[in-house]
């Protein structure tokens, strides 16, 4: 399809006098509209302004400029339809064969935290509009919502002699819809979250693509991360400064390492988190960041190996140097040092990410899953603990017990269901994950610690004197009992069982300090 005439009104500038001038040499038409209209004609590149074209002024500030039937009429004409060219001549409408149009940066007013009337005026009503006529009628309609496409498009019109093919516009159609589909979610997601009302009667979820990843999970699943608006910090916005390019699992044990990691206040503790499989393999505290990473990988030596090790504070080099002794597939943090980075640069295969701000564990956000044919969506478990829990054993823990108790328990929030972490001295000893059966999530935690034990040459297991938590209930008295007799001294656990009574008799019976939280922390 030949282009004569085109319509450029962007709020991204980005390439606009190139494009034009492309167009332009090729003889085509540009329309334009406010402060488009005035960048070219700076550039000297001849232009009609939209008001000239309609008839019809700009008016209430620029919000009423393009909804107009010579416009729409212009995208929306089916060329070889004999009623709609009768139509266009009764009412002098022209055609429009190129639109180039993107949108009010809603999404980020809302990022940078405007205001409510600041990000409402952000919202584009003709753009949206336009943008949907030219796709809808992409037979006959070439349209871009995206700089990135200029040079394609360019490319085309002078391969073609000023036409572009249908491949290319079809192409460009389905981009355009994602575009207004990503656009209208992220309206939708802020009107819902500042309506109070998060899960609305229609959810809708859109996002821009970063890139395109190797593959997903397994080399036979394709994979893209996509940039939700709107959503704060994230391993999404971090910024990557060494390595291979993330891949999908990366990304998805990054992100439940700086989850597990931001749990805990910088300005408090240095804290680091290892993570295998979307779960944490060694989690502790520490006063500097060498301290809690050395304390972390005690934990599991033998898992970490490959892992990801996040840590909530600068990472400087005397940790960097600790790192670097172990395989490691990707490292997260605030920021880092100079000399950390020349340290680190020696394996160049290392991913090395910084993210600040550094995210809130108790921002409002969404966890959002596929099932076959629809969406399981919920709120992000940002619960914290809040006051004491219930002490509902004879013997209460202890100020030392108290703390590892509290650490532990923030720990088994993000470690899959069933989760059981013993604790001691403020760093993970024993971690069992993703079990259908309490008692073996408990066996697993205490193996594990015994293999810690082993590797670092000691002859009394961790799990000795430490305390336990539990992600949820014990149904029975054996994981408890289990738990004890392996050296526990207190239990953490939210209690709410049909046996809670017997659960607490036997806590006496052995000696065990026990806290009810009365909050269950399932991860799935």
């Amino acid at each position: 399809m030949p282009v004569r005439r085109a319509l450029i009104s962007v709020s991204d500038k980005t390439g606009l006098t190139d494009f034009a001038r492309a167009l332009h040499g090729l003889g085509i038409e540009i329309l334009s509209t406010g402060g488009t209209a005035r960048a070219l004609a700076a550039a000297g590149i001849g232009v009609t302004d939209i008001q000239e074209w309609t008839g019809f002024p700009e008016i209430m500030d620029g919000r009423v400029k393009t909804l107009h039937p010579k416009v729409h009429g212009g995208l929306l004409a089916v060329r070889g339809n004999r009623a709609h060219r009768q139509a266009q001549e009764e009412h002098g409408i022209g055609d429009i064969d190129l639109l180039a149009v993107n949108l009010y940066p809603f999404e980020e007013t809302v990022a940078a935290g405007g205001s409510a009337s600041d990000t409402i005026e952000a919202i584009d009503v003709g753009g949206p509009a336009m943008i949907r006529a030219a796709a809808k009628n992409h037979e006959s309609v070439t349209v871009i919502v995206d700089p990135a496409d200029y040079h394609s498009v360019a490319d085309e019109l002078r391969a073609h002699g000023g036409s572009t093919t249908l491949t290319l516009r079809q192409g460009l159609a389905a981009k355009a819809f994602a575009r207004t589909a990503a656009y209208d979610a992220a309206i939708a997601r802020w009107f819902a979250g500042h309506g109070g009302n998060a899960l609305p009667p229609y959810f809708a979820i859109g996002g821009k693509r970063l890139q395109a990843l190797r593959y997903g999970e397994n080399p036979h699943q394709q994979a893209a991360l996509y940039r939700v608006a709107g959503n704060g910090g994230g391993i999404a916005n971090a910024q990557q400064h060494q390595g291979k390019e993330l891949s999908f699992n990366n990304f998805n044990d990054a992100d439940a390492a700086i989850a597990c990691a931001s749990e805990f206040d910088p300005t408090k503790f240095a804290a680091c988190v290892i993570v295998k499989h979307a779960n944490p393999c060694g989690a502790a505290l520490g006063a500097s960041p060498l301290e809690a990473y050395r304390k972390a990988l005690r934990s599991d030596p033998v898992s970490a190996f490959g892992g990801i090790v996040v840590l909530n504070r600068r990472l400087d080099e005397d940790v960097a140097a600790a790192i670097v002794e172990l395989f490691t597939e990707v490292i997260v943090a605030p920021s880092v040092g100079e000399a950390a980075r020349r340290i680190l640069s020696s394996k160049s295969n290392l991913r090395v990410l910084t993210l600040e701000p550094w995210p809130d564990p108790h921002a409002q956000m969404l966890d959002v899953r596929t099932i076959g044919g629809g969406l399981l969506v919920q709120a992000r478990d940002t619960s914290a603990l809040t006051g004491a829990p219930k002490v509902v054993t004879a013997r209460a823990p202890t100020a030392g017990e108290w703390l590892d108790l509290e650490f532990a328990f923030r720990v088994a929030k993000h470690v899959k269901s069933n989760a059981i972490v013993y604790a001691k001295d403020g760093a993970t000893v024993g971690i069992g994950a993703g079990q259908m059966s309490r008692v073996d999530a408990v066996t697993i935690a205490v193996r594990k610690g015994a293999d810690a034990a082993r590797a670092a040459g000691a002859d009394l297991s961790p799990i000795q004197g430490s305390v336990v938590a539990s992600d949820a209930f014990f149904p029975f008295s054996d994981g408890l009992l289990q738990a004890a007799e392996a050296g526990a001294t207190a239990i953490i656990q939210p209690g709410g069982s049909i046996r809670d009574a017997e659960i607490i008799e036997a806590a006496n019976t052995a000696g065990l300090a026990m806290v009810f939280t009365g909050v269950r922390h399932f991860k799935h």
